[in-house]
């Protein structure tokens, strides 16, 4: 039999060794983890809407009205109104001719790639996707070619030297690093290849674009250049499910083929109803990302002058680079004392040598929750000496 406790130790002797936090109360930047008030920078609730009273107000009416279960999937009885009104929604959000309502990102991605690609088929997937699409490419038995991180070059070369039915899939945001795909580009390499184009947008809807809707909106990025945007809902519009949005044959098509989507429950249909009050906040107060645009350019101003090595992010995603695992994981201690809750990440989330603290402001964030965070940050100097 496999030795699961030896494997265990080896990782706890790594600093790999992972735990969870039991928290109390809704999530906000103030919260009790573990029994002890802690101020979080590692939420991805970017616009501040995971406990704002209109969403849990329209969560609660839609509740006592429709129930709480979905009761089936969507093609049996479970497809309710509400979660048709939010598939129309998000179309719009998105600035897209249709969109599909999935329970999870994680579902999406396995699901959406997993129907476009298969046996015969490749797949040209950037070495820094997130777990959920290099596990939907895995999923879908089409060869799979893992291209240098926004490596435009390379891609452009694997493209042309490939016959057959292709796949780009890359994030809009990095989830560890904050940075940007070049997605003007690889919609134009995939255009010109014959290649369709997927953009997992789960960090940059929302926040990025004058009306929120994400890298697509951001860089102007019509359907016709990129095909299929998914995009998740439990980060910065603060309830949860997921999305993909696209031509309504291509929609259709999921509809028929994506195995996550069809074999699964709905979602609960009051959770569809919170997610459109929470679509019309973001639609209504710009300056939620105002205030977040505010906080990135202090935190790197004021964290690179305190010799904090960042990686070149314009997003709420703000990794400080450190390096060796254990040393992360001191100063995420450190910081934690004084009450600051910054998680560590480390491999395999990261490529080894590469553990940091992965920052993530919020427009829930006041100026005075970042100068705790500087604060805290000025205590911790001595570390970057070691």
């Amino acid at each position: 039999m496999r030795d699961f406790a030896g494997e265990l130790e080896a990782r706890q002797r790594a600093g790999l060794y992972r735990t969870r936090r039991l928290v109390e109360g809704p999530q906000q930047p103030a919260l009790t983890a573990d029994g002890k008030p802690v101020l979080a920078f590692c939420s991805n609730d970017y616009l501040g809407l995971a406990s704002h009273p209109s969403v849990t107000a329209a969560l609660t009416a839609a509740a006592a009205d429709v129930g709480v279960g979905g009761g089936a999937s969507h093609l049996i009885c479970g497809h309710h109104e509400a979660h048709h009104r939010l598939e129309q929604r998000l179309a719009d959000f998105t600035g897209r001719s249709a969109a599909l309502f999935f329970s999870t990102g994680y579902m999406a991605n396995l699901g959406v790639i997993s129907a476009l690609a298969g046996r015969g088929d490749t797949i040209f997937s950037d070495r820094l996707n997130h777990a959920s699409i290099i596990d939907g490419c895995i999923l879908s038995r089409a060869r799979v070619q893992r291209y240098p991180h926004n490596n435009v070059e390379a891609l452009a070369d694997r493209l042309a030297s490939t016959a057959g039915h292709k796949l780009v899939v890359t994030d809009g945001v990095f989830s560890m690093d904050g940075d940007l795909a070049p997605l003007r580009e690889l919609s134009r390499l995939c255009r010109q290849h014959d290649a369709l184009l997927v953009v997992d947008d789960a960090h940059g809807v929302g926040v990025l674009g004058s009306r929120g809707g994400g890298s697509l909106e951001h860089l102007g990025l019509s359907e016709d250049e990129v095909p299929l945007l998914i995009g998740t809902l439990g980060k910065a519009v603060g309830t949860s499910g997921a999305f993909v949005a696209g031509p309504e044959l291509m929609i259709d098509y999921l509809v028929q083929k994506a195995r996550t989507y069809i074999y699964t429950t709905a979602m609960p249909p009051a959770l569809a109803a919170a997610t459109c009050a929470s679509l019309d906040l973001i639609d209504a107060e710009p300056e939620r990302r105002d205030h977040l645009r505010h906080l990135i350019r202090r935190f790197r101003e004021e964290a690179q002058a305190l010799g904090y090595p960042l990686m070149p992010s314009q997003t709420p995603i703000q990794p400080i680079m450190v390096g060796d695992n254990w040393a992360a994981l001191e100063l995420s201690r450190r910081l934690e004392e004084q009450g600051l809750l910054v998680t560590a990440i480390r491999p395999p989330t990261v490529p080894e040598g590469e553990a940091r603290l992965r920052v993530t402001l919020s427009a829930a964030h006041t100026d005075a929750d970042l100068d705790r965070l500087l604060e805290g940050l000025v205590n911790c100097t001595d570390l970057l000496q070691e």
